[in-house]
């Protein structure tokens, strides 16, 4: 295994680590209650719709961190699977992988009744990643370009 996908490795498992803290025992969020009641929202775009239309009465700070935070949060997802799993390099895939994940947590939320159960977060996160593979293929992209320059180099130095 090279160094990167070590480094892959370590990073995805802490990732996934600092995840599940925040979804599920982030007393700063609230993960610690157990609501006494479902709280859940089946109706896509219904709460991203909310978030942007009155930003200015809940706060452009409160809107960034949750829609921001969503896609943020799931773009070393989006990153870190093509990266270890070299099959698993393409748009579907990652699609699939990001909204699996993300359902699932929405699932676990909504069975124990910590945080909310929302499709527009699966939606958001789903986004978040999409991104994170075009950032890995603009990423590996340009290190095949720098490793291609530099056998040009050595081939011309020879």
């Amino acid at each position: 295994m090279d160094s990167i996908r070590i480094v892959g490795w370590t990073f995805f498992i802490a990732y996934l680590a600092a995840l599940c803290y925040f979804m599920f025992f982030a007393d700063l969020w609230g993960r610690t209650q157990i609501s006494a009641e479902y709280s859940y929202n089946l109706v896509p775009f219904r709460e991203i719709r909310r978030y942007l239309m009155y930003w200015d009465r809940i706060g452009i700070a409160h809107v960034l961190l949750n829609l921001g935070g969503n896609v943020i949060g799931f773009m070393p997802l989006g990153f870190c699977i093509p990266l270890l799993y070299r099959y698993h390099r393409s748009i579907p895939v990652i699609l699939i992988c990001s909204f699996l994940f993300s359902a699932g947590i929405e699932l676990i939320q909504l069975l124990t009744r910590v945080g909310s159960c929302d499709i527009d977060d699966v939606i958001l996160n789903t986004a978040g990643g999409l991104i994170g593979y075009i950032l890995f293929i603009f990423l590996r992209d340009r290190r095949r370009e720098r490793i291609a320059v530099r056998k040009k180099e050595n081939t011309d130095e020879g």
